[in-house]
């Protein structure tokens, strides 16, 4: 039994971590939470609209805040951001706090989900 107490899905845009992370978390019993959404529910803009207005930086700040308070919880089953991982301090974060699944997928599946 795995000790860590969520399940984080990583991986790159259109790997399906929000869709797969859904039908996991339901199947077992655990609760979804969507990292991309807690940010655009804290900022109270859309993604884009942090990238415009804050930059990738303030993105990022976003982002790691919202993972720190996200990933206090427990039996959460976390979609993240195609990019969360990209920035260390995110990767300590869901390291520490998780059991990691990496989606992967090909270029073509991606534009496939994409489209």
């Amino acid at each position: 039994m795995n000790p860590a107490p969520n399940l984080i899905l990583i991986g790159p845009m259109g790997a399906g971590k929000t869709c797969i992370g859904r039908r996991l978390a339901e199947r077992f019993t655990l609760d979804f939470v969507d990292a991309d959404q807690a940010i655009v529910d804290a900022a109270g803009a859309s993604i884009p609209a942090i990238f415009e207005h804050s930059g990738e930086a303030g993105f990022r700040q976003y982002e790691r805040q919202a993972l720190q308070t996200l990933l206090r919880g427990r039996n959460q089953l976390v979609s993240t951001g195609g990019g969360a991982v990209l920035d260390p301090d995110n990767r300590a974060i869901i390291a520490e706090r998780g059991f990691v699944v990496y989606l992967r997928v090909s270029v073509a599946g991606q534009l496939e989900r994409l489209a």
